[in-house]
């Protein structure tokens, strides 16, 4: 059992705030939650794809959310 939509939103938009105040990025409430959530979901993908699960709790989830949500603001300056 998930996190659930709700739960899945609140997770990602404190990601994307944690990953703006780590990367020191000048965006938004709304693109912080996106950030978050798409990178929450890519790295996810990723890491399935060699074999590590997070966990369906909230703290492995904000972890991975924050390292995919630096990782896409990193990507986004580089081609920016």
């Amino acid at each position: 059992m998930g996190l659930g939509f709700i739960g899945s939103i609140i997770v990602g938009g404190l990601a994307g705030w944690i990953a703006s105040m780590i990367m020191k990025a000048d965006t938004g409430l709304f693109l912080n939650i996106l950030l978050g959530i798409i990178g929450a979901v890519v790295l996810n993908l990723i890491l399935s794809l060699i074999g590590i699960y997070a966990a369906d709790a909230w703290i492995p989830q904000l972890i991975v959310g924050i390292i995919g949500a630096s990782l896409l603001i990193w990507g986004y300056r580089k081609i920016g």
